[in-house]
């Protein structure tokens, strides 16, 4: 399926996103979502994703819609299927250009059942689980995988997914670190600048951060900030080798292998303790799984709480907000609520007790549609296209860049008042 089909779906959410700055722009004379624009009168904001396996193609119609209202996206941040969006993202072209064009076309474009790389026994038991079969198929196609877990840790090796974004990413002349780092480095010459007409071109490459789980150590690892921990020349690691890691799936994918750790069997001393919490020697190796066990819409990555943001992080979820509570009946309903509730519970304790984070948050409804579930058809991707495309025009329609930016101050003061309070006790 073209582009073009993706785009005509999702022109009624476009339309209505229009009419709302329209309306901004005719009762304050201005649309602003951010204190950052270049010379176009783009503006700039930070994004994170949500992982949420296949429904990742809904990010990108949250993406579609803001890139047609000028919006351009600095820090990008997410795990998992979150993780590949915000890594192709970073990876495509300047922080100036449109994404969504590329994104879109290989998204569409690839057969996602490829990524369900495991042998047959392991393809059977998933399309058990899927189709939710009955208890004798549970047990004769659980019994076949037995020996994959057990040998492998996983169903799928996950080799098929990592080639690809490897050949992603090489497309677009990022195969190490180090030239991801010099596409997201912003000079004067790339027009950003503040309100004010300050130029924008921060000292350090723009992040880029991904989510992994290190059960080696129980340590939440952020990729590639802290790849000096895991590489002994981090400069020159493939940035899809850190997607990979966060999104090993625990059962789904095999865990990610990282060898040769640098100084392996030595104390991890004040660096390892200081930014892992783990304060035992270096393991020779480590395995990583999903970061979505830790952290899977990781919202806090760039926030900082004594200061008013010159662009603020938004942020875009996959599923309903939590109005409904689960209903769990079998025992297949707890374990996957279960997951459920790890991936998501530290995400929304931050968001509770962080509320003008709630500003920023859209919501794309994909509970329609498993997660897991990589045969999708091309109603199926559409559907889900504009899924996020109408979570985009929802939160256009709501946000007040200037009433948030007050809450932020207002914040600020409270947390003053508490630390003077505290500091006087």
């Amino acid at each position: 399926m073209s582009n073009s089909a993706y785009y005509e779906a999702a022109e009624p959410a476009l339309t209505a996103a229009r009419a709302a700055v329209a309306r901004q722009v005719a009762a304050h004379g201005s649309w602003q979502i951010s204190d950052l624009v270049d010379e176009a009168g783009q503006q700039y904001v930070d994004l994170v994703v949500e992982g949420g396996g296949v429904h990742g193609i809904a990010l990108v119609g949250y993406v579609y819609v803001l890139e047609q209202l000028g919006v351009r996206f600095l820090r990008l941040g997410g795990t998992s299927a979150g993780a590949i969006n915000a890594m192709l993202m970073a990876a495509a072209g300047p922080v100036a250009t449109p994404k969504t064009d590329w994104l879109l076309a290989q998204l569409s474009a690839v057969d996602l059942q490829s990524f369900v790389d495991g042998d047959e026994d392991a393809r059977d038991f998933i399309r058990t689980v899927l189709e939710k079969g009955g208890l004798l198929r549970y047990v004769w196609t659980g019994a076949q995988v037995l020996d994959n877990l057990r040998e492998d840790l996983g169903l799928n090796p996950g080799i098929v997914l990592h080639e690809w974004l490897r050949a992603l990413l090489d497309e677009r002349g990022i195969r190490s670190l180090a030239d991801l780092q010099r596409r997201r480095t912003l000079t004067v010459a790339d027009g950003l600048r503040y309100r004010d007409g300050t130029p924008y071109a921060p000292a350090e490459p723009l992040r880029v951060a991904v989510v992994a789980a290190d059960v080696t150590t129980e340590s939440k690892v952020v990729f590639p900030e802290m790849a000096d921990l895991y590489y002994i020349d981090p400069a020159t690691v493939h940035p899809a080798d850190f997607v990979r890691a966060s999104l090993s799936i625990p059962g789904f994918y095999w865990p990610y292998r990282i060898e040769d750790l640098p100084r392996a069997g030595e104390p991890g001393g004040a660096d390892w303790l200081a930014r892992t919490g783990y304060g035992g020697p270096v393991p020779a190796s480590v395995l990583l799984a999903d970061g979505g066990i830790l952290s899977n819409f990781p919202i806090d990555l760039f926030h900082r709480h004594f200061r008013v943001p010159a662009c603020p992080t938004f942020g875009i979820k996959l599923g309903p907000d939590r109005t409904v509570p689960n209903h769990i009946e079998k025992f297949t309903h707890l374990v996957a609520d279960v997951f459920s509730a790890a991936r998501h519970g530290h995400d929304n304790d931050f968001i509770t007790h962080n509320p003008d984070y709630r500003h920023l948050v859209s919501y794309a409804d994909t509970s329609r549609f498993n997660w897991l579930d990589f045969n999708l058809d091309e109603p199926t991707k559409l559907a889900l296209f504009v899924a996020g495309a109408e979570a985009a025009a929802r939160f256009v329609a709501a946000f007040d860049w200037a009433s948030y930016k007050e809450v932020r101050r207002q914040l600020i003061r409270a947390y003053q008042a508490a630390d003077g309070a505290s500091a006087g006790a």
